[in-house]
């Protein structure tokens, strides 16, 4: 994948903005490439507060609900920045403005947005914001946002990086904000943004070879290799090439009441025994030959094949070693950046995505510096914000309202 050329350290000042639960600076980089400048920064985790300085030169403010951090706020500023933590919100009614949000870190959010009144904000959160609670949450914020004075998109805005041809799938949704004074005749500009950013989006996404390095570190242990060629026997094997079940070993040869188990599980089991029933003499030799699998982590007794019928082999695609088994995906995108433990494997190289590739996959620049432990520094890119998922947004805002 091309990367434009991108410098951590411009502060051009075009527009002054804020950068709340920063992480390691995702909003910080895009809005300075847009020129912005940062002129306060916030952030509790002391890994990412280490990385944040060790890049920008600059050590964030702690915890943004003590009075002290949020008095140390510059009055001048144009934008207020949060990729905010979402909290459980009060199931009280959703009638009350401030006081629905009392005790979560949104409500912190407001406090901010009310004492320095901001031309624009720019939320970020998780997908499943928007149906939290029947949607009652998203509604909240939305309610307070407006009461605050601000136009925000009509419908959710949610996003994936590759909307814009980045090889991952990870969905996040966003809130635009411009004060209602500031948007004048241009409110529909901002409440129908997605029409926008629709002229951006492609259909055309990088291979995922775009953003890998040709490298032999990462490589999967023995026994990852030995449970991979143990599955890719298996699908190899048996008569049904679009599993549209997850497969439980343990419930091959089940013969007991199904009426025991939830109607979805239940339905789940019928079609693993099914399966066996069909495909008992391959099933039997595949069972005697690996040992009944009782050498397996139990969670490795378990496959979630994912990726159709155009792969032959699971050495063809993606895969995840997850609590609910051995996921296979297709080899197109990549799945949204989890912790160590669930770093996806690419399949025809047997080895696991390094750090390096999730950093081009969350569009940060190749001079930018993480941890050296692989577990906090996956952990800090799986939480961090899509730089050019953020640039596009934000420039339409720059372009139709500045």
């Amino acid at each position: 994948m091309t990367q434009k050329k991108q410098i951590l350290f411009i502060n051009s000042g075009k527009f002054k903005f804020i950068d709340l639960f920063a992480g390691i600076g995702g909003f910080r980089i895009a809005l300075q490439n847009l020129g912005g400048k940062c002129v306060f920064t916030s952030e509790w985790d002391k890994n990412a507060q280490e990385t944040y300085k060790i890049n920008f030169n600059e050590q964030p403010f702690g915890d943004i609900t003590k009075p002290e951090i949020k008095n140390a706020i510059p009055t001048d500023f144009d934008v207020l920045c949060a990729g905010f933590p979402c909290q459980p919100f009060s199931k009280s009614g959703f009638r009350n403005g401030f006081e629905d949000t009392r005790g979560t870190l949104f409500f912190d959010i407001c406090q901010i947005i009310e004492k320095h009144k901001p031309k624009y904000l720019f939320l970020e959160n998780v997908a499943n914001l928007v149906s939290h609670d029947k949607g009652n949450t998203y509604k909240t914020i939305l309610k307070n946002l407006d009461k605050l004075g601000y136009y925000f998109p009509v419908e959710p805005l949610v996003i994936s990086p590759d909307k814009f041809g980045i090889p991952i799938l990870r969905p996040r949704v966003y809130i635009p904000c411009v004060r209602k004074d500031i948007a004048k005749k241009n409110v529909s500009k901002i409440k129908n943004i997605i029409a926008e950013l629709e002229k951006q989006f492609t259909n055309d996404i990088n291979s995922i070879d775009s953003v890998l390095d040709k490298t032999s570190e990462n490589k999967i242990s023995s026994y990852e290799l030995k449970i991979l060629k143990m599955w890719d026997e298996f699908y190899k094997g048996i008569d049904l090439k679009v599993i549209g079940f997850p497969i439980w070993m343990e419930f091959f040869k089940y013969d007991g009441n199904l009426d025991n188990f939830p109607l979805w599980k239940a339905k789940f089991i019928q079609k693993n025994i099914d399966l066996y029933t069909r495909n008992k003499k391959f099933i039997d030799r595949w069972l005697k030959k690996h040992d009944n699998l009782d050498w397996c982590v139990k969670t490795h007794r378990k496959m979630e094949w994912q990726a159709g019928a155009d792969y032959k082999s699971v050495f063809d695609c993606i895969i995840q070693f997850r609590p609910s088994g051995v996921r296979v995906k297709r080899p197109t995108k990549f799945s949204t950046l989890v912790a160590m433990n669930h770093q996806q494997i690419i399949g025809k190289y047997k080895r696991k995505l390094t750090i390096n590739e999730a950093k081009r996959l969350q569009s940060f620049p190749e001079t930018y510096k993480l941890p050296k432990t692989n577990a906090i520094a996956m952990k800090q890119l799986g939480n961090s914000v899509n730089i050019t998922v953020l640039e596009r947004i934000f420039e339409i805002i720059l372009r139709k309202f500045s």
